[in-house]
């Protein structure tokens, strides 16, 4: 499992030009069941993603093709995470380290 900061940078102004692009993307990531939870962080400090089901390259992969990272609007971080216990209902969490 992934956490992926999507810190805005001093480009954040152009963030509006890329808008629907980055919107798109992350639709994608969602459609391809990667992106669980994608929120703001607050206060207007950037996004912030939970993934899984991809290894790191493919992660890494993936958020290099964010038009925000590729416009320099947003510096990503990614932490990567071993998941070790869940609440129930989050079990595929654990479950997708198996594999």
């Amino acid at each position: 499992m992934y956490i992926i900061f999507l810190r805005f940078s001093d480009n954040k102004p152009a963030a509006k030009d890329h808008m629907a692009a980055h919107n798109a993307w992350i639709a994608k990531g969602v459609a391809d069941g990667v992106f669980l939870v994608v929120g703001s962080l607050q206060p207007q400090q950037g996004g912030a993603i939970i993934a899984h089901a991809e290894d790191l390259e493919a992660i890494e992969q993936r958020v290099a093709a964010d038009p925000f990272v590729q416009e320099n609007v947003v510096a990503p971080e990614i932490l990567e995470i071993s998941v070790n216990t869940t609440a129930e209902s989050m079990r595929f969490l654990k479950d997708d380290q198996a594999a």
